[in-house]
Protein backbone atom coordinates (compact mmCIF):
# COMPACT_ATOMS: atom_id res chain seq x y z
CA UNK A 1 0.00 0.00 0.00
CA UNK A 2 1.36 3.44 -1.00
CA UNK A 3 1.21 5.78 1.94
CA UNK A 4 -0.17 8.75 1.13
CA UNK A 5 2.62 12.21 0.81
CA UNK A 6 2.21 14.78 4.11
CA UNK A 7 0.96 18.03 2.52
CA UNK A 8 2.79 20.77 3.93
CA UNK A 9 1.98 24.43 4.32
CA UNK A 10 4.00 26.26 1.53
CA UNK A 11 2.87 23.09 -0.90
CA UNK A 12 0.39 24.76 -3.23
CA UNK A 13 -1.43 21.52 -4.02
CA UNK A 14 -2.30 21.25 0.23
CA UNK A 15 -5.77 22.48 1.97
CA UNK A 16 -6.03 25.13 4.09
CA UNK A 17 -5.91 24.98 7.82
CA UNK A 18 -9.46 24.58 9.49
CA UNK A 19 -11.08 25.01 12.80
CA UNK A 20 -8.27 25.04 16.05
CA UNK A 21 -5.24 23.97 13.89
CA UNK A 22 -4.59 27.39 12.93
CA UNK A 23 -1.35 28.10 15.32
CA UNK A 24 1.63 29.67 13.14
CA UNK A 25 5.48 27.99 12.66
CA UNK A 26 6.41 30.90 15.29
CA UNK A 27 4.06 28.86 17.96
CA UNK A 28 5.42 25.95 17.82
CA UNK A 29 8.73 27.51 17.60
CA UNK A 30 7.57 29.73 20.94
CA UNK A 31 6.39 26.48 22.60
CA UNK A 32 8.99 24.28 22.13
CA UNK A 33 11.37 26.99 23.41
CA UNK A 34 9.87 27.08 26.59
CA UNK A 35 9.83 23.46 27.13
CA UNK A 36 13.29 23.38 26.00
CA UNK A 37 14.54 25.81 28.25
CA UNK A 38 11.91 24.62 31.57
CA UNK A 39 12.30 20.97 30.48
CA UNK A 40 15.13 20.29 28.53
CA UNK A 41 15.57 19.34 25.11
CA UNK A 42 14.19 15.65 26.17
CA UNK A 43 11.08 16.95 27.02
CA UNK A 44 10.58 18.97 23.43
CA UNK A 45 8.13 15.87 21.49
CA UNK A 46 5.54 16.82 18.92
CA UNK A 47 2.41 15.46 20.75
CA UNK A 48 3.11 17.21 24.21
CA UNK A 49 3.50 20.56 22.35
CA UNK A 50 0.26 19.51 20.62
CA UNK A 51 -1.56 19.00 23.68
CA UNK A 52 -0.50 21.86 24.77
CA UNK A 53 -1.34 24.40 22.20
CA UNK A 54 -4.28 21.99 21.47
CA UNK A 55 -3.71 21.27 18.27
CA UNK A 56 -3.41 18.40 15.91
CA UNK A 57 -0.77 16.70 16.29
CA UNK A 58 -0.53 16.76 12.42
CA UNK A 59 -0.67 20.72 12.20
CA UNK A 60 2.95 20.48 12.92
CA UNK A 61 3.87 18.76 9.84
CA UNK A 62 2.66 21.68 8.22
CA UNK A 63 5.58 23.67 9.19
CA UNK A 64 8.48 21.00 10.07
CA UNK A 65 9.50 17.85 8.47
CA UNK A 66 10.34 16.01 11.79
CA UNK A 67 11.07 16.45 15.61
CA UNK A 68 14.70 16.79 14.00
CA UNK A 69 13.82 20.07 11.86
CA UNK A 70 11.87 21.44 14.87
CA UNK A 71 15.32 21.11 16.86
CA UNK A 72 17.36 22.32 14.38
CA UNK A 73 15.42 25.39 14.32
CA UNK A 74 15.50 26.18 17.96
CA UNK A 75 19.61 25.66 17.81
CA UNK A 76 18.90 28.24 14.69
CA UNK A 77 16.99 30.59 16.85
CA UNK A 78 19.72 30.47 19.58
CA UNK A 79 22.31 31.28 17.16
CA UNK A 80 20.39 34.51 15.40
CA UNK A 81 19.54 35.63 19.27
CA UNK A 82 22.13 34.97 21.62
CA UNK A 83 25.73 34.80 19.38
CA UNK A 84 24.43 37.20 16.57
CA UNK A 85 23.28 39.42 19.39
CA UNK A 86 26.57 39.56 21.73
CA UNK A 87 28.60 39.63 18.52
CA UNK A 88 26.73 42.83 17.05
CA UNK A 89 26.58 44.52 20.23
CA UNK A 90 30.53 43.78 20.51
CA UNK A 91 31.12 45.79 16.79
CA UNK A 92 29.37 48.76 17.77
CA UNK A 93 31.24 51.67 17.48
CA UNK A 94 31.60 53.39 20.54
CA UNK A 95 34.40 56.20 21.79
CA UNK A 96 35.80 54.43 24.48
CA UNK A 97 36.36 50.78 25.92
CA UNK A 98 34.13 51.49 28.61
CA UNK A 99 31.63 52.62 26.48
CA UNK A 100 32.01 49.56 24.19
CA UNK A 101 31.83 46.92 26.98
CA UNK A 102 28.57 48.90 28.38
CA UNK A 103 27.37 47.91 24.95
CA UNK A 104 27.84 44.50 25.55
CA UNK A 105 26.17 44.60 28.62
CA UNK A 106 23.25 46.12 27.23
CA UNK A 107 22.45 42.35 26.99
CA UNK A 108 22.65 41.47 30.15
CA UNK A 109 19.57 43.77 30.01
CA UNK A 110 17.51 42.64 27.12
CA UNK A 111 16.34 39.13 26.34
CA UNK A 112 15.62 40.13 22.70
CA UNK A 113 19.74 40.82 22.31
CA UNK A 114 20.64 37.68 24.78
CA UNK A 115 18.38 34.88 26.46
CA UNK A 116 19.66 33.60 29.46
CA UNK A 117 17.60 31.04 29.91
CA UNK A 118 17.85 30.24 26.00
CA UNK A 119 21.87 29.69 26.49
CA UNK A 120 21.85 27.79 29.37
CA UNK A 121 19.23 25.54 27.91
CA UNK A 122 21.50 25.05 24.72
CA UNK A 123 24.45 24.35 26.91
CA UNK A 124 22.82 21.44 29.00
CA UNK A 125 21.51 20.09 25.93
CA UNK A 126 25.53 19.54 24.69
CA UNK A 127 26.15 17.97 27.26
CA UNK A 128 24.35 15.28 25.85
CA UNK A 129 24.71 15.83 22.25
CA UNK A 130 28.15 15.99 20.44
CA UNK A 131 26.75 17.87 17.47
CA UNK A 132 25.54 20.47 19.87
CA UNK A 133 28.70 20.50 21.79
CA UNK A 134 30.13 21.08 18.24
CA UNK A 135 27.97 23.95 17.39
CA UNK A 136 28.15 25.56 21.07
CA UNK A 137 32.12 25.38 20.56
CA UNK A 138 31.36 27.30 17.19
CA UNK A 139 29.67 30.11 18.71
CA UNK A 140 31.68 30.50 22.09
CA UNK A 141 34.90 31.16 19.47
CA UNK A 142 32.81 33.62 17.65
CA UNK A 143 31.97 35.00 21.02
CA UNK A 144 35.43 35.38 21.98
CA UNK A 145 36.51 36.48 19.03
CA UNK A 146 34.22 39.71 18.60
CA UNK A 147 35.53 40.48 22.61
CA UNK A 148 38.87 39.97 21.91
CA UNK A 149 38.90 42.24 18.53
CA UNK A 150 36.38 44.60 20.70
CA UNK A 151 39.41 45.29 23.04
CA UNK A 152 42.41 45.31 20.31
CA UNK A 153 39.96 48.26 19.05
CA UNK A 154 41.37 50.47 21.79
CA UNK A 155 44.87 49.56 21.61
CA UNK A 156 45.12 46.54 23.95
CA UNK A 157 47.73 44.16 22.85
CA UNK A 158 46.35 40.72 21.20
CA UNK A 159 46.81 38.45 24.05
CA UNK A 160 45.87 40.78 26.57
CA UNK A 161 42.33 41.41 24.80
CA UNK A 162 41.90 37.91 24.92
CA UNK A 163 42.54 37.64 28.32
CA UNK A 164 40.17 40.62 29.11
CA UNK A 165 37.82 39.01 26.73
CA UNK A 166 37.15 35.37 27.87
CA UNK A 167 37.19 37.05 31.93
CA UNK A 168 34.53 39.21 30.67
CA UNK A 169 32.78 36.62 28.53
CA UNK A 170 33.04 33.53 31.28
CA UNK A 171 32.53 35.99 34.25
CA UNK A 172 29.20 36.95 32.42
CA UNK A 173 27.91 33.80 31.95
CA UNK A 174 29.07 32.54 35.52
CA UNK A 175 27.54 35.54 36.92
CA UNK A 176 23.54 35.02 34.92
CA UNK A 177 24.21 31.24 35.93
CA UNK A 178 24.07 32.17 39.39
CA UNK A 179 20.83 33.49 39.76
CA UNK A 180 21.96 35.79 42.09
CA UNK A 181 18.99 38.11 43.89
CA UNK A 182 20.25 41.61 42.59
CA UNK A 183 17.75 44.41 41.83
CA UNK A 184 18.74 46.58 39.30
CA UNK A 185 19.59 49.57 41.47
CA UNK A 186 22.08 47.52 43.16
CA UNK A 187 23.71 46.16 39.44
CA UNK A 188 23.88 49.56 38.23
CA UNK A 189 25.77 51.04 41.55
CA UNK A 190 28.32 48.16 40.68
CA UNK A 191 28.64 48.78 37.14
CA UNK A 192 31.50 51.49 37.45
CA UNK A 193 33.48 49.24 39.57
CA UNK A 194 32.53 46.33 37.18
CA UNK A 195 34.67 48.22 34.16
CA UNK A 196 37.23 49.63 36.21
CA UNK A 197 37.78 45.70 36.97
CA UNK A 198 37.39 44.70 32.97
CA UNK A 199 38.84 47.52 31.41
CA UNK A 200 41.61 49.57 34.26
CA UNK A 201 39.51 52.56 32.88
CA UNK A 202 37.17 55.17 34.59
CA UNK A 203 33.84 54.88 32.78
CA UNK A 204 32.50 58.52 31.28
CA UNK A 205 29.41 59.91 33.43
CA UNK A 206 27.89 60.10 30.31
CA UNK A 207 28.26 56.39 29.82
CA UNK A 208 26.86 55.20 32.89
CA UNK A 209 23.67 57.63 32.19
CA UNK A 210 23.07 55.92 29.25
CA UNK A 211 23.57 52.69 30.13
CA UNK A 212 21.33 53.19 33.15
CA UNK A 213 18.55 54.75 30.95
CA UNK A 214 18.39 51.61 28.80
CA UNK A 215 18.57 48.90 31.35
CA UNK A 216 15.72 50.52 33.54
CA UNK A 217 13.62 49.84 30.41
CA UNK A 218 14.20 45.98 31.67
CA UNK A 219 15.37 45.20 35.22
CA UNK A 220 13.19 46.44 38.22
CA UNK A 221 15.42 49.31 40.05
Amino acid sequence: MTQKPILRRDDPKAEPLIGNVRVTRDDWLNVAMDVLISDGVEQVKVLALAERMAVSRSSFYWYFKSRQDLLDALLKTWEQTNTAGLVGQATMAAETITAAVLNVWRCTANPDLFNTSLDFAVRDWARRSGPVRHLLDQSDTRRVEALTQMFQRYEFPEVEALARAKALYYMQLGYDMAGLNETGAYRLMMTPEYLKVFTGCEPQPGELEDFTAYSLQFWTP
